[in-house]
Parts: C-alpha cells; sequence; structure tokens
C-alpha cells in the first residue's frame, strides 16, 4: 500500500510524484515503457543519443525563473548542467535568415523583409503585451493548489494580481483578440501563427493569450538565452527521476498499467498486466485524457463525464527523423534549431508545412561521436493518424509509406546541409504508430485541442473519488511549461497546506 500512484512518467508524472516526494508522500510512479520521460525521454542508437521530442527550452538555467519547470526542479533541489544560445535559423516563403531571442534583432529582420511599418507594428504588440505579460506572471504557479487554501498561498501575490487585474481579462481569450487589433502585417501574423502553433498545436485563434503573454515575458527581455540541457532532454528527466527518488519516491519502469482499480466508487490502485496489483489512496494518471478513460472499469464515471471527455477534439500526431552523421567538413554554419514553412498559404497547421530540424551536438558534443552529429527532425503535430491508421509496421506498404512521407523533412534538412544523405550513418524514421506505440498516446496525438475562448482544459480532479490527473490534457494544457504547472497543481492540492507554504518560502 502506497500514497498515491501516478501513471506514466511523462514530464508531468514526474513533476508531480517529485513534488508529492517532497512533501513527505509515499509515491510511486509507473512506466510502461523502459525509459522514463514520456515525450521527453531520450535514447542511444549506435554512439548517438536522440531527443524523442521537445529540444527547445527557455527560463530552465537560471532561478527565480517564471518558468514551472524550473520551480519544480527548485522545489525538489535539483538541476542539470544547461548550455545557451540565442539564435535559431528560418527557411520561410520570404527566404532564410537566421534571428535571435530578445526584443531587437527581429526588427532588423523586419526592416529588411517587411519595412518600417511592419517593425512599428511589431514594436507596438511588445508594448501591448509588455503589462500582459506581467499579468501572466504575477502569481507563479507554485503557489495554485485546486481547494480553498488558495487563499493562504496565493494570497501572498494578491497585491501584483490586484495592481495587473484589468489586464487578467485579457488572457483568458484567444491571443488572435490581441493580434488582431495590433497587427497587420501579414508576414508578422505568420510568424505569430507559427509560434503559437508550437506552444499549443493550435494558431492564434486558437491559443490562449495567457501562454502567448508567458512566452513575450521569458523571449523578449533583455540579455535573454535559451537553454538545452546537456546530455538531451533526458539529462533533464534523470534530475526529475533523481529528486523522486531522493525524497523517498519510487520509479517502476517497464510496468504498464492495465486498469484502474475501483471499489466502492473509489479509485484504490491499478493492475498492472501480468495482474499483479498495487494499492494506493490516489491514483494520478499522467496519460492523456482519452487513454485514461480506457483504464477505467466501466460505470465507475458518469457517463455524461465520459461522454464529454471522449469528445475531447485532439491534435495530429507527429513525424519523426533521426540521423546520426559525419559531421566532417560540412560548410555550413550550422544552427541548434531551424524552422522550416513551406507554404503559408496553406495554414501553419496543414500536413507537412512545418518541419523542426535540431541538432544539439552543436552545442553538446556529447550526444554524438568525435566527428559526427546527432540530428532530430520532425513535424509537430501536423501528420494525420488516418493515412497509418490499421497498418501492419512491418509491411512494404508501411516501409514506402514511411519514406514517402519522410521526404519532406529530408528536403527541409537538405537546405542546412545539401548532402545529407550521403553523410548518413544512422537513420531512423518515426510514425503516427510509433508515437503511439512508445509513448502509449491515444492515436499518436499531439494532446487536446481546445481552443481558448471555446473551452477550457479541465482542472486535476475528477468524479471518481482518489483519482486525478496530470499533463497535457489538464490545465493548463501543451508544453513542458504547461505539464510541470499541471503536476504541481495535482501536487500542492494533495499537499498540507501547511507544507506547501513552507515550500513557498523557501523557492519564491
Amino acid at each position: 500500500m502506497t500514497d498515491v500512484i501516478i501513471i506514466g512518467s511523462g514530464i508531468g508524472g514526474l513533476s508531480c510524484g517529485g513534488l508529492l516526494a517532497k512533501y513527505g508522500f509515499d509515491v510511486t510512479v509507473c512506466e510502461s515503457h523502459s525509459i522514463a520521460g514520456g515525450a521527453a525521454h531520450s535514447f542511444t542508437y549506435k554512439g548517438f543519443k536522440f531527443d524523442s521530442g521537445p529540444s527547445l527550452y527557455s527560463g530552465l538555467s537560471y532561478s527565480p525563473s517564471n518558468n514551472p519547470l524550473r520551480q519544480v526542479l527548485d522545489a525538489i533541489e535539483e538541476d542539470c548542467e544547461w548550455a545557451n544560445y540565442n539564435s535559431w535559423g528560418c527557411f520561410l516563403p520570404e527566404g532564410d535568415f537566421n534571428t535571435e531571442v530578445g526584443a531587437d534583432q527581429f526588427c532588423e529582420i523586419l526592416l529588411r523583409l517587411r519595412g518600417q511599418q511592419a517593425v512599428d507594428e511589431w514594436r507596438e504588440l511588445q508594448r501591448v503585451m509588455r503589462p500582459l505579460a506581467d499579468a501572466a506572471i504575477a502569481i507563479p504557479p507554485v503557489a495554485l493548489r485546486l481547494d480553498l487554501g488558495v487563499v493562504k498561498t496565493a494570497g501572498k501575490f494578491a497585491p501584483d494580481l490586484i495592481k495587473h487585474f484589468f489586464n487578467v481579462g485579457k488572457l483568458t481569450g484567444p491571443f488572435s483578440s490581441i493580434m488582431d487589433g495590433v497587427v497587420s502585417d501579414q508576414f508578422i501574423r505568420n510568424w505569430l501563427n507559427m509560434l503559437c502553433f508550437l506552444l499549443s498545436g493550435l494558431p492564434a485563434d486558437g491559443t490562449s493569450a495567457a501562454e502567448v503573454a508567458f512566452m513575450f515575458a521569458d523571449w523578449y527581455r533583455p540579455g535573454v538565452m535559451l537553454d538545452y540541457p546537456v546530455g538531451g532532454s533526458g539529462a533533464l528527466v534523470d534530475a526529475l527521476v533523481r529528486g523522486l527518488e531522493k525524497h523517498g519516491g519510487k520509479l517502476l519502469l517497464n510496468n504498464h498499467v492495465e486498469e484502474i482499480i475501483v471499489e466502492n466508487k473509489r479509485a484504490v490502485g491499478v493492475r498492472l498486466r501480468g495482474g499483479k496489483e498495487l494499492r494506493a489512496s490516489t491514483v494520478i494518471s499522467n496519460a492523456s485524457v482519452w487513454d485514461t478513460l480506457k483504464l477505467i472499469p466501466s460505470n465507475s464515471l458518469p457517463q455524461q463525464f465520459i461522454q464529454k471527455r471522449r469528445s475531447t477534439p485532439e491534435c495530429e500526431s507527429f513525424m519523426h527523423l533521426h540521423l546520426g552523421i559525419d559531421a566532417g567538413d560540412i560548410d555550413a554554419d550550422l544552427q541548434c534549431h531551424y524552422i522550416f514553412v513551406k507554404d503559408w498559404e496553406l495554414g501553419i497547421t496543414a500536413p507537412q508545412n512545418l518541419v523542426l530540424i535540431s541538432i544539439p551536438s552543436i552545442i553538446d558534443a556529447s550526444l554524438a561521436p568525435p566527428g559526427k552529429h546527432s540530428i532530430h527532425v520532425y513535424t509537430p503535430g501536423n501528420e494525420p493518424y488516418d493515412l497509418w491508421q490499421g497498418m501492419d509496421r512491418n509491411s512494404e506498404e508501411y516501409i514506402l509509406q514511411k519514406q514517402t512521407r519522410a521526404e519532406v523533412m529530408w528536403k527541409a534538412l537538405e537546405k542546412v546541409i545539401p548532402d545529407i544523405r550521403s553523410r548518413c550513418e544512422v537513420s531512423l524514421i518515426g510514425t503516427p504508430l510509433t508515437h503511439q506505440r512508445y509513448l502509449r498516446r491515444h492515436r499518436g496525438s499531439y494532446g487536446p485541442a481546445i481552443r481558448a475562448g471555446k473551452g477550457l482544459f479541465p482542472g486535476s480532479n475528477t468524479p471518481l473519488k482518489g483519482l486525478m490527473c496530470c499533463g497535457d490534457s489538464t490545465f493548463p494544457g501543451i508544453g513542458l511549461p504547461a505539464v510541470a504547472a499541471s503536476g504541481m497543481l495535482a501536487a500542492n492540492t494533495l499537499a498540507p497546506l501547511k507544507k506547501h507554504l513552507e515550500l513557498l518560502f523557501n523557492i519564491v
């Protein structure tokens, strides 16, 4: 018998587990895969280390920080080594260029591509976003909980919130409601839609203004740098696991949860593949909303709740290309990251229209053998699952379709390294079926596509006593900062108020 069982070791589950262990709970995290981290896990193949998912980080290499994941690391007293950089490359319909985080360099790009009016609009958007950004970070996520105790934990920040009272309401709607009032230049609108899609899986008319305001608070401040965990995303996962275990929590890899045990209308544990049962006072699911519903016995939840959660709209899936290459005599000043957009007119969410390229071995040589580079190319949340559904992964049809659908990623990468194909020593193609298989994701989905102003991400609590949720299907939604915040919310809600206040005193 344990206090809390967490299903899944994604960033949300590990953040939740580490904090609960810090609070003194007996915590067990059950992970189906042999590697912890969910979409953020790393894997090694033939001497190359690859990230399976996110590779763009900010607000993590310093404290105090507004990033909820940094706040989790501070709370559990763990960290990893960080490399810093501030630029990335772009291959867009308007041209090829490198740009930087920070307020000024992008204006130089705008002046060259679009003229002074575009620069003036961007400056005006920054002016409009500044008070909204201040409002978005007025209360640190680590201060929030989902019970009346929030009056005391968040209450200490009430003066800041009152100061920003008139701007808080503007954060609840879609970012497009702010963008439309300031920006008419089509390139800037396309750029902002792209950033929104990378944040939430939706363009500006579906992404919350709060999420974009948080980004502006982080990215467009003086001296800002982007972060990368030395050792890859797995190093960040390892730090969270160390925090969990240091405070007495347990991580069980290769332990697939097949069912949540419900007795007397309460979740009381989980049943693993093979029949073993683990009992707990509380079960927290870090699985997606659709996958969580599959684990709950029929008639354990109100049908209206089930139908509403099942009908949650979903983002599409991913294509992945993991490459290990010979880096000798590359005739290019390589960036760590690149963004490729084929055609703005198609819409930023159109299949195979947006490609992201990550070459993290540029700043972390440990990820590849000497003289080599480790590369991850992917189409984020715009690969239709229906194209792959029902395919036999061993069939010639599947292999051919993998090669065909990967071609857009190869062509994007050829803009960076023209002779990339001849340099390859390792080549792995991942599809929505890969995403579904290794991450246990419903239809390989990026996550819920809940549009700001049209719906709300649910909180951690459920109608089933003893069952809570965290991760990208719960408030505040998709993205590393968001899932870390969801883990904190669930942990803080379970924590005794006194211990929550003590933690706040120590890290804020």
